[in-house]
């Protein structure tokens, strides 16, 4: 059952893509005002440091609540279609699962489409954390990730390239509604046109177009839903079921399941794309809670000696 607070949420979102179909608005201009919620963003708590990074090769905050512990660090990669989003639309919702896991957060300000299509995103997420992993000297097991959309597209392009190359991997991954699939042949793309509150099929494509720049779809670098999974670190799926992309989700937790991944998939129902933003609603909450929970639980189990290079992940678990 939906609660109130989340039922004004979705009505406000359903009312935005009325709008927005009516009179799509510049991209600067929807850059300028984007946020996740349709209403003005949620602040970050009072006790947020926001720290510009000053000495990487790409611009970005460093978000340190009061409770951080120094020795976890969440890379937090954001969404929205790889064209918007910043730390204004993505910060609360960054430092939010932030402290539900007692961490820093780095929030990198990566490039966007189309101005920057594929693959400037990638190689940003990748300059990131070679950056935090060399310059900073943050070992691997001390690193989670956590994105949402678009962003766990990238963040799940980092953790495979970082496999490829032999190379240690975060000790866990947050995907939150991702966007795996940039040629949108997931059956939800048909089965929830007209119930997802934010997106048309349509819409997505439009939006990836801009990402893809003549990039074939269906390529794992862009779309890694069609790699092989093998090997990736512990991972968390939080997914709503009213979502056009539910489909990316659900394919992503089979395949790694098989693949011998431990992954969790969480499919929340009658809910919208990235939920978890909606800071006040009961869902949002627990999700988070929720979140805060898996990463404690693996940043305790990877406090160890790190583990070797590509070192596949044991014990698959799916839920919902």
């Amino acid at each position: 059952m939906v609660s109130p607070e989340m039922r004004e949420m979705i009505d406000r979102l359903r009312l935005r893509m009325v709008d927005r179909a009516a009179a799509p608005p510049p991209l600067d201009v929807m850059r300028e005002h984007f946020t996740l919620t349709g209403l003005p963003p949620y602040p970050m708590a009072d006790d947020v440091v926001a720290q510009p990074i000053s000495d990487s090769p790409v611009p970005g905050f460093w978000l340190d609540g009061a409770d951080a512990r120094p020795d976890r660090v969440l890379l937090f990669v954001h969404g929205a279609g790889f064209a918007l989003g910043s730390a204004r639309s993505h910060g609360e919702l960054a430092t939010r699962i932030g402290r539900a896991g007692r961490a820093r957060v780095l929030f990198p300000e990566y490039r966007l489409a189309p101005e920057h299509p594929y693959p400037a995103g990638p190689q940003d997420v990748l300059a990131i954390w070679r950056w935090l992993r060399e310059d900073q000297g943050v070992p691997a097991n001390s690193i989670a990730v956590a994105g949402d959309s678009a962003g766990a597209n990238l963040l799940l392009g980092l953790i495979l390239a970082l496999r490829e190359r032999g190379e240690e991997q975060p000790t866990a991954a947050v995907f939150l509604s991702p966007a795996l699939d940039l040629s949108g042949s997931g059956a939800s793309m048909v089965e929830q046109d007209g119930v997802d509150p934010i997106f048309t099929p349509a819409m997505i494509h439009g939006i990836f177009a801009r990402y893809l720049a003549g990039t074939d779809p269906r390529s794992p670098a862009v779309s890694p839903l069609f790699a092989d999974l093998a090997g990736l670190p512990p991972t968390l799926v939080q997914v709503g079921s009213a979502e056009v992309v539910l489909s990316d989700s659900e394919r992503f937790a089979a395949k790694a399941d098989a693949a011998g991944v431990d992954v969790t998939l969480e499919v929340a129902p009658d809910l919208p794309h990235v939920y978890q933003a909606m800071r006040d609603t009961p869902e949002a909450i627990a999700a988070t809670d929720r979140i805060g929970e898996f990463l404690d639980r693996h940043w305790q189990l990877g406090s160890g000696p790190s583990s070797g290079p590509g070192q596949r992940a044991q014990g698959a678990t799916t839920g919902s």
